[in-house]
């Protein structure tokens, strides 16, 4: 049975980025050695890295100034290394889910942290608004999209501030104009390849300048100055960011993928409000187009693990919603077909139907 991948990460991956993977663990580059075992120094290797530096560059139009670097140690690592390395006495985030939250904590133990705008109290079903970010901060911090609870910005703020965005799970989706940010960071595994490779796009004005003394391996600088090759970077998640970054070249590059994402959430949210069984959990001006989070009504709540178990006998798996929603989500990422939208709907109006 086809199996329609809807995991919120480590999530589905292109079958182009699959294919091509299988092949390099036989044989990369024709070197007789597999992508799993080759030496990060070695020039084929060095010319995966050039080529993702590149195509990263190329697809989101970044400007010059900027580099993308490869690490590991996941977005989270990140919520620590932004303050080290930019925060010298306050910072503004914006609160709007868990992964915003873990951020501001880590940011606490570096400097003033002012939380400008929550929605918490209404367990995240919204983006907040109409707050204010003072000047004197030195960056505001947001996370676009919100995997849990399934809201998402869908634009880039224009702001007289430094801005630093998580974009782990939207990255892709939608043409970003990177010069609005100083920092943008995510992990890799919704959008891009295999969990374990952490992408950084990093200003290079804004290195530097720390006034902390920091190890060696949480300064930007570092990596920078070495290309992503100052220790033994994540080889095998780079060589599939890169085979997904060709796939998104040849589809059309971000603004076809934005119109294909655009479509599917279409689809699932149109099933959703059509429904007289199921309930979106997010205000609908802030819903992700990357993450559907829904729930049953009141009158039906103790359907929702028989609609799992009827799901999974149409190949769907990965839509249980996170214990701090309940209910379901799915994840639509870029390699997430049109097709397995269609088979979730379809699930759903036959499970409607039959009750």
């Amino acid at each position: 049975m086809k199996k329609h991948n809807f995991y919120a990460g480590p999530s589905i991956l292109s079958q182009f980025t699959i294919d091509r993977c299988v092949d390099a663990i036989r044989d990369f580059a024709g070197t007789g050695l597999s992508i799993l075992e080759i030496s990060h120094r070695s020039k084929e290797f060095q010319a995966v890295m050039d080529e993702a530096e590149q195509l990263f560059k190329e697809l989101l139009d970044i400007p010059e100034g900027y580099r993308v670097i490869f690490l590991g140690g996941g977005a989270s690592t990140q919520f620590a290394m932004v303050p080290m390395n930019l925060l010298k006495s306050k910072a503004a985030y914006l609160d709007t889910g868990t992964w915003a939250n873990k951020a501001i904590k880590e940011a606490k133990r570096f400097g003033e942290v002012l939380v400008v705008g929550s929605s918490k109290d209404d367990n995240y079903t919204f983006i907040p608004k109409g707050y204010e970010v003072p000047t004197d901060v030195d960056y505001f911090h947001i996370t676009t999209n919100n995997t849990i609870f399934g809201t998402e910005i869908r634009e880039d703020y224009d702001l007289p501030v430094r801005m630093v965005a998580d974009m782990s799970s939207d990255i892709f989706s939608r043409p970003v104009d990177v010069s609005k940010y100083d920092l943008i960071y995510g992990g890799a595994q919704k959008n891009i390849a295999p969990a374990g490779v952490t992408f950084i796009i990093v200003k290079e004005e804004v290195l530097g300048q720390s006034e902390r003394d920091l190890p060696t391996m949480f300064n930007y600088r570092t990596h920078v100055e070495k290309g992503s090759m100052f220790n033994t970077p994540p080889v095998f998640p780079i060589y599939a960011a890169l085979q997904t970054l060709k796939w998104y070249k040849e589809l059309g590059g971000v603004k076809e993928l934005q119109r294909i994402d655009e479509e599917k959430a279409r689809v699932l949210y149109d099933a959703i409000d059509d429904s007289r069984m199921f309930v979106g959990t997010v205000k609908p001006e802030d819903r992700s187009i990357m993450n559907v989070c829904f729930v049953m009504k009141p009158e039906y709540k103790e359907l929702e693990k028989d609609f799992l178990d009827f799901a999974s006998t149409r190949g769907i798996v990965g839509i249980k919603g996170h214990r701090s929603v309940g209910g379901f989500r799915a994840s639509l990422y870029n390699a997430l077909p049109l097709e397995s939208v269609n088979v979730l709907v379809q699930a759903m109006n036959d499970f409607q139907a039959a009750h």
